[in-house]
């Protein structure tokens, strides 16, 4: 048996909480793991490099995306292997990869013996994510959802911040690919994705795979509410390429200038405001547990 640790936020359920993940385990045959708690997910880092240190083959992290993000981020290129037992709202990379939402023993089983799935990363200004990372639009909604509102709303936290946010004040962007000039204008969001599906399940990035060694980029000039709706509809009908509200293309690196401070996030995680963006792909960086078979699967969060 792989010397397995376990990093959870223990503010976070899931199933009959952590006691039910200790027997899940012990029946699995994992008797006395590693064991780490925190209340924050800002302290999760730490204890996923201890548990690195300490020898740890196999790592389950317990919480949602964020907890997931900041250990990624914490052990990206290290051969880290990670179990995510999706704890949180959204669970946005678990739900992309397949694993079991809302299901612990399932969980628990594919961390014990489903594949192994090496996986891309982004970084922006160093810090990675695993799902998407923007800035404007998606950053105000998850600023102002906090963790209060989704304790007691669930994901309808997000409809509503994202509907109070509609309205809020454009900033001139200037975007580069790979090097080369992409946009050049007035924006309300710019995201970064390393999977195709983003909060709601929407499909925003068609095609797009968190192993093919790209990132996505959007970016959306809607400036009034009629314009947001408009390219909703788009992105949810599959019709990206036909909204005059949303460009789209993919790349190795971005770099974000801003004529003024927004706020970004990361994989749901609020961040402080900024005015540069240097974003870029780090290729199967991370090691993730996903269902058997679905690592080979053709679709972009499979």
């Amino acid at each position: 048996m792989a010397n397995v640790a376990v990093v959870a936020h223990a503010r976070k359920s899931l199933g009959a909480g952590l006691p039910e993940l200790r027997q899940v385990l012990a029946r699995g045959g994992v008797i006395d793991p590693l064991w780490y708690e925190v209340k924050k997910s800002r302290h999760a880092p730490d204890c996923a490099r201890r548990a690195m240190e300490q020898g740890a083959d196999l790592m389950f992290v317990w919480g949602g995306d964020g907890t997931v993000q900041r250990c990624i981020d914490a052990v990206a290129g290290t051969g880290a292997v990670l179990a995510i037992l999706p704890a949180g709202t959204a669970n946005l990379l678990a739900a992309n990869l397949g694993i079991p939402t809302g299901d612990l023993t399932a969980a628990v089983h594919v961390g014990l013996h489903g594949d192994r799935r090496p996986l891309d990363t982004g970084s922006v200004n160093g810090e990675h994510f695993a799902v998407m990372a923007g800035a404007g639009f998606d950053a105000r909604m998850i600023a102002d959802a906090g963790r209060g509102m989704k304790d007691h709303l669930g994901r309808m936290a997000y409809i509503y911040t994202a509907a109070t946010n509609l309205g809020a004040r454009r900033a001139g962007a200037i975007v580069d690919v790979d090097g080369e000039r992409f946009f050049e204008g007035q924006v309300s969001c710019v995201l970064a994705g390393n999977v195709g599906k983003i909060l709601g399940g929407v499909e925003a990035f068609a095609g797009a795979r968190p192993d093919d060694g790209l990132l996505e980029l959007g970016v959306v000039t809607a400036g009034h509410p009629v314009e947001w709706a408009r390219a909703f509809g788009s992105v949810v009908l599959g019709r990206t390429e036909r909204s005059p509200f949303v460009e789209v293309t993919r790349g190795k690196k971005f770099r974000v200038r801003l004529d003024r401070k927004l706020p970004h996030e990361l994989d749901g995680g609020a961040r402080k405001p900024a005015r540069k963006l240097r974003i870029k792909v780090h290729p199967r960086s991370i090691t993730v547990c996903v269902p058997s078979g679905a690592a080979n699967g053709n679709q972009g969060g499979v």
